[in-house]
């Protein structure tokens, strides 16, 4: 099951529980599989003329090869550039040009694009995203101007950003399994490899409708959509699925840690990371749970601890990354001048211990829950956001039907679940560490 990083828990027994989840009501929907594999969603919703369509793949950057890393973003960026009967950059003037917004993204195992439009340019959005994925133009002056496009975005997101390579290397130090050890967006080298076969390979293996699903929400008539969504998609061939990529991990044993000098930073930072489950385990309700409690607003423990009480840090972090495979928990901070990392890792690790020992306190859980609730219904509020949500459970989990049961299931999480999760997985040596200084400090040092 996909959850984000905000999904809580709410304390049942010893603690009084609402019972505002009842009061949610669940999002109806058509499910369709057209004959060429196809996974079609429509939810009906005609509180505003307009409707949102997401296609989401199943292929990230834990597909990739050695060698061609950063392949799948690539390619994300290339099925902006055209197709059969859809010129270089037509796809965002006539998305704009009509009002509409539209973009795309991708992770380690998805990459989705979307459109939001008025009700009366169903066939506008329909047209385009079938249209290139059954004839993306794939040409070397595409493929070469997006290439310089993904290494310009390299620049500024990693390595003119400080920390930026940071990230990059916490992935290389905690993860052993190719398909997580590299970043989404790849290396230089690997960019500048990429070839024109390389492109028409990959859109042949995993630009199929059997290995996607479309999910629309919106203004619509249920019948009247699912016959356009045929007629637009319906010819478009099956592929064969293309073979899966293992993502077992070894059980990191130890501690592994890391000093990184940045040229860019101008202060110290510090990142503990632990290995979890993947987003299907049981344990992961209760584990998406502790980016909250530990760096989640001022009332988190670790804000009273570090910012309020020894006053030693400037920023904190802390946030559950749910993957297909092994997940990892973060837990971060960036010091005040001349503050001791040491000290501020020991504190990080004593409240680990604490929670592992006692659990969460019945307001950390009152938060929980009030956070839980106003998320599931911020969800539901945009059409782009239940389109995207719906799209990823049928996508990943094969049930789009978990976006109604997801919320009473997060609710029913208790205490003593999370506690015994925090003490198997958080309360161990078994963690990645990576501290930041500024360059010439640690040499200095």
């Amino acid at each position: 099951m996909k959850l984000g990083p905000a999904l809580l828990i709410l304390l049942t027994g010893l603690c009084t529980s609402a019972t505002a989840q009842s009061k949610i009501q669940p999002i109806k929907f058509s499910d369709t599989r057209l004959s060429n594999g196809l996974r079609v969603i429509i939810v009906e919703d005609h509180y505003a003329p307009v409707y949102a369509i997401a296609v989401s793949y199943k292929v990230g950057s834990k597909d990739e090869r050695d060698g061609r890393t950063g392949f799948a973003h690539l390619f994300e960026h290339m099925m902006f550039k055209g197709s059969e009967n859809v010129g270089a950059g037509e796809h965002f003037f006539l998305i704009f040009n009509y009002g509409g917004n539209m973009n795309g993204t991708t992770n380690t195992d998805r990459t989705v694009y979307y459109e939001v439009l008025p009700k009366n340019q169903l066939d506008l959005g329909l047209f385009l995203e079938s249209d290139r994925m059954r004839s993306l133009a794939v040409t070397q002056e595409n493929l070469d101007n997006q290439r310089q496009a993904v290494q310009e975005e390299r620049r500024l997101r990693l390595d003119d950003q400080a920390y930026g390579k940071a990230q990059e290397r916490f992935d290389e130090i905690a993860f052993d399994n190719f398909a997580y050890h590299h970043s989404v967006i790849g290396s230089m080298a690997d960019l500048n490899a990429a070839s024109v076969s390389d492109v028409q390979d990959f859109f042949r293996t995993y630009y199929a409708p059997n290995n996607a699903v479309v999910a629309l929400v919106g203004d619509l008539d249920t019948k009247a959509t699912l016959a356009k969504v045929d007629k637009y998609f319906g010819n478009i061939p099956r592929q064969d699925p293309p073979k899966r990529v293992d993502l077992t991990e070894p059980e990191m044993k130890g501690e592994r840690r890391e000093t990184v000098e940045d040229k860019l930073a101008r202060a110290d930072q510090l990142t503990i990371a632990y290995k979890i489950p993947p987003a299907t385990s049981a344990d992961l309700p209760a584990l998406s749970a502790l980016g909250s409690i530990f760096g989640g607003g001022e009332s988190s423990r670790l804000y009273q601890k570090l910012v309020k009480g020894e006053e030693s840090v400037i920023q904190l972090f802390g946030f559950t990354d749910e993957r297909r495979g092994p997940s990892s928990i973060f837990v971060g901070a960036i010091p005040k001048p001349e503050k001791d990392l040491s000290k501020i890792r020991e504190t990080i690790m004593t409240e680990i211990k604490d929670l592992a020992a006692h659990g969460p306190t019945c307001e950390e859980m009152e938060k929980i829950e009030n956070q839980l609730i106003n998320d599931a219904v911020r969800m539901r509020q945009s059409s782009m956001s239940r389109a995207q949500s719906i799209a990823e459970y049928a996508l990943y989990d094969g049930d789009p039907t978990i976006v109604n049961s997801e919320l009473e299931e997060l609710l029913a999480v208790t205490p003593e679940q999370i506690r015994h999760a925090v003490g198997t997985f958080l309360n161990t040596d078994n963690r990645a560490l990576l501290d930041v200084v500024p360059a010439g400090k640690a040499a200095g040092a």
